[in-house]
């Protein structure tokens, strides 16, 4: 018992000195966005209304995967460099849950201050997979006009990672067959960003749940290698079979970026199954990692 309480303390202390790392990647984006949106506001007062064709295009204010879009406090859209082109001149209450109604309504309703605000709302578009992540956006009121700049955060932290373990694997003891189902038809409870649950039956050594990909059901999980032949499978089941909770790394395929990355997965052991999630790292040019 002592020692599995060990255990966990250092999985914990493990978790904390690796959040630092996503925060430098959260504090980059923000600055670029925060910069570009800078750029926007100037530009829209010396351009006034004649910036938005400029924002709506591709060109100086679309950098990567950063845009710039504005919307009038009635809610109409009026430009956008990205995916939400297509809602320009539509009000955009009209295209939103009513959990985000409220955001939005307040966010157009603040009054214009000079200042750059910042807010995090759940969003999709093409990219994401069929899955809703969070946007963290900036944004500014210039008149009736709210320029912004947002950007999806699809990296969750190693502390997530292990909340949402958590999560799953005390459903799991209590409903196991329930929670399977959920799983695999992406129940928001189930994931968060690019984080995912999977769970692999024990006796069976296959896939019953995978927040991610459909196809691994059934498959066994002890055959699977990753993209650098690593056999994470089997040394998953192999440390699982000594300890109630173990944690591995492999390269695997991000499920929203689609890029090859380093992931650190935290499993644990419940009856019959083990439950797992892992948090994703850029390689940063290694692709020899683990």
């Amino acid at each position: 018992m002592l020692t599995r309480k060990i255990h966990r303390l250092l999985v914990v202390l493990t978790a904390c000195l690796l959040l630092p790392l996503q925060t430098v990647f959260a504090q980059q984006e923000g600055e670029q966005a925060r910069a570009l949106l800078t750029e926007a506001v100037d530009y829209y007062k010396e351009n006034g209304d004649k910036a938005l064709a400029v924002f709506s295009r591709q060109g100086p204010f679309v950098k990567g995967d950063l845009y710039v879009f504005a919307i009038n406090t009635s809610g109409i859209m009026l430009a956008s460099g990205g995916p939400s082109v297509m809602l320009i001149g539509r009000d955009i209450m009209n295209t939103i849950d009513d959990e985000l109604k409220p955001k939005f309504e307040q966010a157009l309703s603040l009054p214009e201050n000079g200042e750059i605000l910042e807010a995090d709302y759940p969003w999709g578009n093409w990219n994401t997979a069929g899955r809703t992540i969070t946007k963290r956006v900036y944004f500014q009121r210039v008149g009736d006009t709210v320029l912004a700049v947002g950007y999806y955060q699809p990296r969750a932290s190693s502390e997530q990672a292990l909340e949402l373990l958590n999560t799953a694997a005390e459903a799991v003891s209590l409903q196991p067959q329930e929670t399977f189902a959920a799983i695999n038809a992406l129940d928001k409870n189930y994931y968060q960003d690019d984080l995912y649950v999977f769970v692999v039956e024990l006796g069976s050594q296959r896939f019953v749940a995978h927040g991610s990909n459909l196809r691994l059901i059934g498959r066994d999980f002890a055959a699977l290698a990753d993209q650098v032949g690593k056999p994470f499978g089997q040394e998953a089941l192999d440390a699982i079979n000594t300890k109630d909770m173990v944690e591995f790394d492999y390269q695997w395929k991000h499920p929203i970026t689609g890029d090859i990355e380093h992931k650190h997965a935290f499993a644990r052991k419940v009856g019959n199954y083990l439950v797992a999630v892992g948090y994703y790292q850029p390689n940063n040019g290694d692709a020899q990692q683990d």
